[in-house]
């Protein structure tokens, strides 16, 4: 039995949500271990971000192909022939047999788009700077450091929930769907609305800092632009825009459909778990923002050094944290 076997033997459970969050849970912790490894050994944090984003994009991948990657090795084990790989474009056409549901390669899609844009912006940075601050008090620390590694595979695990669910649900049963709901045209709203906010705000705070370098303005703290209506432009945008994956993807477990594809009994219960599922990622992408490693480190920094400033003390009072103003 080859090593494919025996993982897809091992993983195959009766519900095809277990199937698919399973292994996508193992890929996360696997890839974050493996390349924590020389990050230790190195002492460097340069690749812990891009290494997130190879993690969304290698299990959101996982997801959407696995089911058709059992049902073909099943066809070889049994001698019949073969299904043909999903057609990404039959699905958001709305091609019958094309293997996938438009919302799954949509949702897909998103995820990719969002995780390839941040984990390239982020590398460039640290490329630039050298290092990133958050990791001063840890990469000397192996158990601490492989932490954070690990730390990463759950946010990418708790974030790609409801995708993972989604893409778990058969695309023939996803067919009897509405071929759309008032959730996907919100959900789509939202992503893409907080994934400009938040592509806008990283260029203009980019381009201030490109400014001070070349000596064209002499201003210690970004104040113009969206971070005149939040202090925190970028991470309200991200917050928003895994708010609009959970609407689109949520809007789908909830029904009937993917409380039937998801192995549910339905009613309140059902519905509520299916929510939660969904839920579960803007609310800890959110938290993560708002206590943890966003808004607290940045706030407690700028607070360090400019809070003796007048003009500092009339930007925190009049800009909004997070939200931002009309």
């Amino acid at each position: 039995m080859t090593v494919l076997s025996t993982l897809l033997h091992a993983t195959a459970f009766r519900s095809p949500f277990l199937s698919t969050l399973l292994p996508s849970i193992g890929l996360a912790y696997g890839i974050q271990g493996l390349v924590a490894i020389p990050s230790i050994l190195a002492q460097s944090e340069k690749f812990y971000d891009l290494s997130g984003s190879l993690t969304y994009l290698s299990c959101t991948a996982l997801s959407l192909y696995l089911p058709t990657l059992r049902a073909r090795h099943a066809a070889q084990l049994a001698g019949t022939i073969k299904p043909a790989w999903p057609s990404l474009v039959g699905a958001v056409m709305g091609k019958a047999g094309s293997g996938l549901n438009w919302r799954q390669v949509v949702l897909s899609a998103a995820v990719s788009v969002w995780a390839t844009r941040l984990g390239t912006y982020l590398f460039q940075r640290i490329s630039a700077d050298g290092s990133d601050s958050r990791f001063d008090k840890i990469r000397g620390n192996p158990p601490v450091f492989l932490g954070a590694f690990f730390a990463q595979a759950t946010w990418v695990t708790l974030c790609l929930l409801p995708v993972l669910a989604l893409n778990s649900l058969p695309s023939t049963l996803l067919s009897t769907a509405s071929p759309l709901l008032l959730t996907d045209i919100l959900g789509l709203l939202l992503y893409t609305g907080g994934l400009s906010f938040e592509i806008i705000a990283d260029r203009q705070k980019s381009q201030w800092v490109e400014e001070k370098k070349a000596k064209k303005h002499s201003e210690e703290f970004l104040t113009r632009g969206l971070w005149s209506k939040s202090r925190h432009p970028n991470y309200f945008g991200e917050s928003t825009l895994w708010t609009g994956i959970a609407v689109l993807a949520g809007g789908v477990l909830c029904s009937n459909v993917g409380q039937v594809g998801m192995g549910f009994a339905g009613g309140i219960g059902g519905i509520m778990a299916a929510a939660a599922m969904a839920g579960v990622s803007p609310a800890f992408v959110t938290f993560l923002l708002l206590k943890v490693s966003g808004v607290p480190l940045s706030e407690t920094k700028y607070d360090k050094k400019y809070g003796d400033r007048k003009d500092y003390q009339e930007w925190k009072k009049n800009t909004p944290m997070f939200i931002p103003k009309l």
